[in-house]
């Protein structure tokens, strides 16, 4: 018999990706779907993910475990969100009045607004200001059905500043549910002091801020933003072999706003990922393709900023290139922790079906941050991260957009929201 902590009973419908890898062009929609499903985990693992039939014979629960009742629900990996800017203070809604009117995201920026009045919240806000602000949007994320997460700097453009911002996703990961993996990028726009001596700058980033955040190890991947308003090929170049040099793995911010070539130098370089790609080139793609860099698609993004192009999902699929989805949750292009909002936006906007989107949004996107031989699937020996969603079948999560529908999440074997609601964490939350 299998011995459980924890069994999930009563479940209309169980649907995950499979397998320690990404899922590449047709198999990117391939699912293993349960119907009167049952799930258990033990010790943090899965156990157990079959029918509630097989369960029966082939399933002890322990004396103390709990047995939960997903009264109907669908089960589905948690989510994994592999782009976001989680530590900032202030917010931009000015900025997106302005843009209802007609006024453009580069004639914001040009002024100094922008990314540059991020900087200058986060520059004034303290340690203990950004974590608290981290950890109540992780709280957020938890109870919308986000287990694993990115974290991204680049609101410092010091090395104070950007120290602070990694310091703080350090400490407001410290014990929560959600599991945070931290990103270095300073190199997300030359701060306002030195728009005249940019080369300072990149000298700046490579030779005091790399090596003092790889000493501290406060960051498992660089990043860097290719833009006219950001930073060119050849800076992008030096910045990311600086940071590999020093053990960090390496992304992209690639062709948002224009064809930079960025996804050419993601595959070149062969990065964890290239992020937005919404005027991708066709050799970007075949580069990405070559070196398996994941595309990492920002849909909610582009929708928020009310961009004319959408990154060409469709073909990214058919050329190969592993495809993820994420929030890229920031202040002033897209202000959502909701998973299940880029679910809705990936389906409606970038044709992908539901079964890739989830598989993007779980298995592919974990695959992105390193974690897939560890979570992103439910499936046996891979840790106990799951959502019960309080819907007859994984179809209902587009179909009825608009209204999150978690009921329950469980990460790493603990329940950790009951009823849409984060568990405190000092209230006895059951390990399994």
């Amino acid at each position: 018999m299998i011995r459980a902590d924890l069994a999930v009973l009563g479940i209309s419908q169980l649907a995950t990706p499979l397998g320690p890898a990404p899922r590449l062009s047709s198999d990117l929609g391939r699912l293993q779907v349960i119907d009167q499903a049952a799930l258990a985990c033990s010790g943090g693992r899965i156990v157990f993910a079959g029918t509630e039939r097989d369960f029966r014979q082939a399933v002890e629960i322990e004396p103390g475990g709990v047995v939960m009742d997903a009264r109907g629900g669908t089960v589905l990996p948690g989510f994994v969100d592999a782009h976001t800017h989680l530590p900032f203070a202030g917010w931009r809604e000015s900025e997106f009045s302005e843009r209802l009117t007609g006024v453009t995201y580069s004639e914001i920026a040009a002024r100094g607004g922008g990314i540059l009045s991020t900087v200058r919240a986060t520059r004034a806000a303290t340690l203990s200001d950004l974590t608290t602000l981290v950890r109540s949007r992780l709280d957020a994320m938890l109870a919308l059905g986000t287990t694993l997460v990115e974290a991204k700097s680049g609101y410092g453009l010091s090395l104070e500043a950007e120290v602070k911002q990694l310091e703080a996703i350090r400490a407001a990961a410290g014990g929560h549910p959600v599991e945070v993996v931290p990103t270095f990028l300073g190199a997300h726009t030359v701060p306002k002091e030195l728009r005249d001596d940019r080369a300072r700058y990149v000298d700046a980033v490579v030779t005091e801020m790399l090596p003092e955040v790889a000493r501290a190890g406060l960051a498992a991947y660089a990043d860097v933003f290719v833009d006219a308003h950001a930073f060119s090929l050849t800076e992008a170049r030096r910045i990311l072999g600086a940071a590999r040099s020093l053990g960090l793995g390496i992304r992209l911010h690639a062709d948002q706003l224009a064809s930079d070539g960025a996804a050419e130098l993601a595959g070149e370089l062969g990065a964890a990922s290239a992020d937005h790609l919404e005027h991708v080139s066709e050799a970007g793609i075949d580069a990405l393709a070559r070196a398996g860099t994941t595309a990492l698609l920002l849909p909610a993004a582009g929708h928020f900023l009310m961009q004319e192009k959408t990154a060409p999902a469709r073909r990214l699929v058919e050329a190969g290139v592993p495809v993820a989805i994420a929030t890229d949750f920031n202040p002033g292009s897209c202000p959502t922790e909701s998973m299940g909002t880029v679910l809705e936006h990936a389906c409606l906007g970038l044709r992908l079906s539901i079964d890739e989107a989830i598989t993007a949004a779980t298995l592919n996107a974990a695959h992105a941050l390193g974690r897939a031989a560890e979570t992103g699937s439910i499936e046996v020996g891979k840790r106990a991260d799951f959502v019960v969603h309080a819907v007859p079948n994984r179809y209902h999560l587009v179909y009825r957009f608009g209204v999150p529908r978690v009921r329950t999440v469980v990460a790493a074997g603990r329940i950790v929201v009951q009823e849409g609601r984060v568990t405190p964490q000092n209230s006895g939350a059951r390990s399994c």
